[in-house]
């Protein structure tokens, strides 16, 4: 009985990625799990927090939010495209070539199992999903030490701007 009921989730769900795709490789068991893996990354710090009992803020500081964006931006771009990260999504990407300063362009393998994880990790957008709950987990959890690495990743990337805006400078300056 069991049996019958999950071949015919399975076919049900099988026809709606095939209805849903159009013809495209959209994986879209590959994004359940990692949808799955995120409520349960979720519910996992979430129950630390509780079990902790440390109480939530009333409401995010605006201090904090800043703070929390900026480090989510850099975290996010240091994982999904910076040349010197790139051993950790080696094997579920393919390199393409250089993209901007010290930044690569790769693509998602396209094995099963292998593409979500590859979009995911090549993906600064959807990286910034997990950097930021994580970021906000550890600031519930261990305060001090997330808000200074926020503000580590956070001064990273006033020094990526300025090294930018002193390359377009010289650059203007110079004719190249």
């Amino acid at each position: 009985m069991a049996d019958s009921g999950a071949r015919r989730l399975r076919g049900l769900l099988r026809h709606t990625e095939r209805s849903y795709s159009a013809g495209h490789d959209r994986p879209l068991g590959g994004y359940l799990a990692a949808m799955a893996g995120f409520a349960t990354f979720t519910a996992a710090w979430t129950t630390a927090v509780r079990l902790r009992g440390r109480p939530l803020p009333e409401r995010p500081e605006p201090w904090d939010v800043v703070l929390t964006s900026v480090a989510t931006f850099r975290l996010s771009r240091l994982l999904s495209k910076a040349s010197v990260t790139s051993p950790l999504r080696a094997p579920f990407t393919r390199y393409v070539g250089p993209q901007g300063p010290a930044e690569l362009h790769e693509e998602a393998q396209p094995e099963q199992g292998r593409h979500t994880v590859g979009e995911l990790a090549t993906c600064p957008f959807c990286m910034s999903v997990w950097v930021a709950s994580a970021l906000t987990a550890g600031r519930l959890l261990w305060p001090r030490a997330t808000r200074t690495a926020m503000g580590t990743l956070t001064a990273l990337a006033g020094a990526d701007a300025l090294q930018l805006a002193y390359g377009a400078l010289l650059d203007r300056t110079t004719g190249d």
